[in-house]
């Protein structure tokens, strides 16, 4: 696929590295935020927007469930990246040169053992990519930052020591977005579908809601729950389950919900990644 896809951050992003690993022939967008992002598929300025919605050790990512549902978006993929994180240092720095890690906290808080162990002093900037920025303008040979091989590629830096998270399972999941819905043919193997509800206020609404998916045998992979407009009372469910809107069990799964709930919004019909099918959900 040809085209531009927006993604969150500055480039060499782990956003940025998985709009190259999924579509190699697009051309990558730097925007500032998330809305931004949206905003540059909805105004045309980019094709599609690759956005992180949970982190497998960080958890949701919390921005993309409020905006999804409004964004006038859909979803018509999802991408797994690995988060590998780097030790990025100037040209001519060793391991032994440096004293201050930079890093957004969060990757700081995945690389604590090694930190510690080289005895480097966390220093918390906005993001991996852009402490990888901060440290090439420095060209200081004490500061390294905590980020992709990408980043070291666009920025000029070395990998002094690379693969340096705690835990080897860390993987962020994208979902693909874009300005109108790519339903797939239900006969299409391993499909899945995401959607927004909101139940009624009345008893158990929510364990009746939810009651068709298991009777109907529908593997629901994902449920998230979020207030709506700051309201405890007013709470919003995202859902990700196996299979097509028009396969008998989720059809009947999702006419119980509506039955339950004030509001129902499907956001996409879209393939299983390879990386859900290889760890077998």
């Amino acid at each position: 696929m040809s085209g531009v896809i927006a993604f969150q951050g500055v480039p060499g992003a782990y956003s940025d590295l998985a709009c190259r690993a999924a579509y190699p022939g697009m051309t990558t967008l730097s925007c500032e935020s998330f809305e931004t992002a949206i905003d540059a598929v909805k105004e045309g300025r980019a094709t599609l927007a690759m956005l992180p919605c949970e982190n497998s050790l960080a958890g949701r990512v919390p921005d993309i469930h409020h905006l999804l549902p409004q964004s006038g978006l859909f979803v018509i993929g999802e991408q797994f990246q690995r988060v590998e994180h780097c030790i990025l240092g100037v040209k001519g720095a060793t391991l032994g040169d440096l004293k201050r890690a930079h890093s957004h906290t969060v990757a700081l808080g995945q690389v604590r053992r090694i930190l510690r162990e080289m005895g480097l002093q966390p220093v918390v900037e906005a993001d991996t990519a852009g402490a990888a920025e901060l440290v090439a303008r420095w060209n200081k040979k004490e500061e390294a930052a905590i980020a992709s091989s990408l980043a070291a590629e666009i920025y000029g830096l070395e990998i002094l020591k690379a693969n340096v998270e705690d835990a080897a399972h860390n993987t962020t999941r994208f979902y693909v977005m874009a300005p109108k819905p790519v339903t797939p043919d239900p006969a299409t193997p391993n499909l899945m579908t995401t959607f927004v509800f909101r139940v009624r206020n009345v008893p158990a609404a929510l364990y009746k809601a939810l009651g068709g998916f298991a009777t109907n045998g529908v593997n629901m992979t994902k449920l998230e729950s979020y207030m709506m407009d700051g309201e405890f009372a007013a709470t919003q469910f995202m859902c990700d389950v196996d299979g097509h809107p028009e396969h008998t069990s989720l059809r009947h799964a999702l006419e119980e919900l509506e039955f339950f709930s004030s509001e129902v919004k499907v956001l996409g019909v879209y393939p299983a990644a390879a990386f859900r099918l290889r760890q077998g959900h």
